[in-house]
């Protein structure tokens, strides 16, 4: 007789989105560039400030990265992480520190697309949400929760790889400021 109760399926595809005692985001996304490309891309989290809004800084010391990532309400948290597995073009993970304000983990992987049409980027993150899942909550009302960020942070990067550039919804010009 088999398990039933044993799922092959993403955590964040699961009922609970739990690990644990952490919460489970899942995004991917399709970059049309080559999979060594993206990976090159991906693997420095200096760079992640360029395409992710809340992080304000990342910065490389010794073996540990140490951001700096925006909280509601004004505030900052700090996270410590260090990578804990890397297998080029294929898979970069991480894990936060006893350093961090926030227990986090995450996987990202990097797969060739159907047809070669690019790179599916796919970035699976554990966290322990401030105040617990009221905290997430509150974090929702400010769209500064993960699962929300993920989505919006992979689109940006996706932009990034493809144009080199990131488009904004902000129109300016000589005739709006007449108006």
């Amino acid at each position: 007789m088999s398990d039933t109760s044993v799922d092959d399926a993403p955590k964040r595809a699961s009922k609970d989105d739990k690990d644990g005692d952490l919460a489970v985001v899942g995004r991917s996304v399709l970059v049309g560039k080559p999979i060594a490309e993206v990976y090159e891309g991906w693997r420095d989290p200096t760079r992640f400030p360029g395409f992710m809004k809340a992080v304000e800084a990342v910065e490389k010391r010794g073996e540990d990265y140490h951001w700096t990532v925006r909280a509601p309400l004004a505030q900052t948290v700090t996270l410590v992480t260090k990578i804990t597995e890397d297998v080029p073009h294929k898979t970069i993970a991480w894990e936060s520190t006893e350093d961090s304000q926030i227990k986090t983990r995450g996987r990202v992987t990097f797969e060739t697309a159907p047809a070669d049409r690019g790179t599916v980027v796919t970035a699976d993150i554990s966290y322990a949400p401030p105040g617990g899942d009221i905290g997430r909550i509150f974090a929702k009302l400010f769209a500064v929760e993960p699962n929300i960020q993920a989505r919006h942070e992979l689109k940006r990067f996706k932009m990034l790889m493809e144009t080199g550039e990131i488009a904004t919804g902000s129109f300016h010009s000589k005739q709006n400021e007449e108006n």
